[in-house]
């Protein structure tokens, strides 16, 4: 275990040329304190490294010194077949190119650790757009993971959901993000951070100007925080609930997750008939209507009090349809 520690710390001095104490802990899941001591390890093992004091500081690999103690594990081999998005690398115009590269690699692994890696491929196949959905057309997606791996700014013509639809932005891409088989892209426009569904770029130019990232920006923790703030935005009502306990049983199978998830944090303890009262975010009145309707019978709304008047109006409507009366 610590031989592989002491190896990752070399492995991360050598791949990123300056790194803190703090860094290496944090990267490693250990104190600052084993920090030093694995450091002061390697440096007596001859590694030739040194640390800068000062808020800049940090340790460093003599200039030129570079390891070959790179070798894959047998895990490592398998599990590195399974990182792969050949359908992603596809959309983006680089399907050949990772072709190319799992052959070169292929080639270079031995013997044992090929057949495995080769094991593996042929049982996990990853699928990423959901169910009973058509993949968005994506036309100028190449363009922008041109403009977002050279940091070029583009102009484009945009379709919104709100009025004015039709918009036109210059835009300096960050970077690209799939979900559920749909591109986002991630882009600085208008002085923000903003993410656009590549399928509604209606028109796109590359520009020749340049821009720098700005410091620190890291792809994957915008998105998680961009996710959190958006189930925030939607979710500018609440409904209360009762639900039977088929109906709480089935929640999290009919409803989006922050819903259940609401649903389980308001639960109150069952009435008489067992029934739980829960409180639920919902978009709108329009919106929660249909998604209340697939509990039908198991679910009574309490309020808001015109949810509970729309649905009582959807009730009649269908009664005159199906009614026997």
């Amino acid at each position: 275990m610590r031989a592989s520690r002491l190896l990752s710390i070399l492995l991360l001095l050598q791949t990123r040329g300056r790194v803190t104490a703090q860094e290496l802990a944090d990267e490693l899941e250990i104190s600052v304190r084993t920090v030093y001591r694995d450091v002061e390890s390697l440096s007596a093992a001859g590694v030739p490294l040194y640390g800068e004091p000062g808020h800049d500081g940090g340790y460093r690999l003599l200039d030129g010194f570079r390891t070959r103690l790179t070798g894959l594990t047998t895990d490592e081999a398998e599990s590195l077949f399974l990182t792969g998005l050949p359908a992603a690398a596809a959309e983006l115009g680089l399907g050949t190119v990772v072709a190319a590269t799992q052959l070169k690699l292929m080639a270079a692994l031995p013997a044992e650790l090929r057949d495995r890696a080769e094991r593996i491929t042929g049982r996990f196949h990853l699928d990423a757009p959901a169910w009973y959905r058509g993949a968005d057309r994506t036309p100028h997606l190449t363009e922008v993971a041109d403009a977002v791996w050279n940091n070029r700014a583009v102009r484009m013509r945009y379709l919104r959901w709100a009025e004015p639809h039709e918009t036109t932005r210059i835009a300096h891409p960050y970077g690209l993000v799939l979900k559920a088989g749909r591109w986002y892209l991630v882009a600085g426009a208008a002085g923000r951070i903003r993410t656009y569904r590549i399928s509604r770029i209606i028109d796109l130019h590359v520009l020749d100007e340049r821009f720098s990232r700005p410091a620190g920006f890291d792809l994957a923790t915008h998105w998680q925080a961009y996710l959190e703030q958006f189930d925030a935005r939607r979710h500018r009502g609440e409904a209360t609930i009762r639900l039977s306990p088929h109906a709480l049983d089935r929640l999290p199978n009919l409803v989006e997750p922050a819903v259940a998830r609401a649903a389980r944090r308001t639960a109150e303890a069952p009435d008489a008939d067992g029934w739980t009262e829960v409180t639920i975010p919902i978009e709108s009145v329009g919106q929660a209507l249909p998604e209340l309707l697939k509990l039908g019978a198991d679910a009574e709304i309490l309020a808001p009090a015109e949810l509970r008047e729309r649905l009582t109006t959807t009730l009649d409507a269908l009664n005159r349809i199906y009614g026997t009366a």
